[in-house]
């Protein structure tokens, strides 16, 4: 039986938030009706981070990281090794493996990886740019950090034959992350021990 609302500003509120991931109707009614509690100042703070963030948060012009300026605070810290550059397939892992304060070097977010099956190409992410970093000649080592994944093993694929013809050192981080998990739930002892027992990405293959 469908949901009756009292007031059709509620039921396009719950609907709303409803479009958000993990949230049904149920807990979208339970969070609005929550807001509608709250003081109208709390409210329109609340409503203004989300469109402040919507229009005025950037991506690094370097990495592709979310950040407030153009280059990110990370690309940006002159005690970052800029040889080693870990690439991740979105903002979360960078997070994810930043949380683990074992890894010193700069980042680059794909934004996605290929999934033919979701008709996602190489063209769909940020693989064309990670090569004209590498081919500026400063990377030494690139470390593929995707999730263990037949679309993460794929994506690791493909970026090692677009970066063969460089100089440069190709790592995996270890698998002591078990085999279609997802980099960003992986807790930070087992991530920042598969960054620093990295392995050359040929014996995988």
């Amino acid at each position: 039986m469908e949901q009756q609302y009292p007031s059709r500003l509620l039921e396009k509120a719950v609907g709303e938030f409803a479009k958000l991931p993990g949230v049904g109707r149920k807990t979208a009614l339970r969070l609005v009706l929550h807001l509608l509690r709250q003081d109208a100042g709390d409210v329109e703070a609340f409503t203004e981070a989300i469109s402040k963030m919507k229009h005025e948060i950037k991506h690094c012009c370097v990495c592709h990281n979310i950040s407030d300026t153009d280059v990110c605070p990370i690309c940006a810290d002159g005690r970052r090794d800029v040889s080693t550059i870990c690439v991740v397939e979105n903002i979360q892992d960078v997070m994810a493996v930043e949380n683990t304060q074992q890894f010193h070097g700069l980042y680059h977010v794909l934004g996605g990886i290929i999934s033919p099956m979701d008709g996602i190409g190489p063209g769909d992410i940020e693989i064309d740019s990670l090569v004209e970093r590498v081919g500026r000649g400063d990377v030494k080592e690139v470390i593929l950090a995707l999730s263990s994944t037949m679309e993460g093993d794929t994506t690791n694929f493909y970026i090692s034959r677009k970066l063969a013809q460089f100089n440069v050192k190709l790592s995996i981080i270890a698998r002591g992350i078990s085999v279609g998990d997802e980099l960003e739930y992986t807790d930070e002892v087992t991530l920042g021990r598969s960054i620093l027992n990295r392995v050359p990405f040929e014996k995988n293959n």
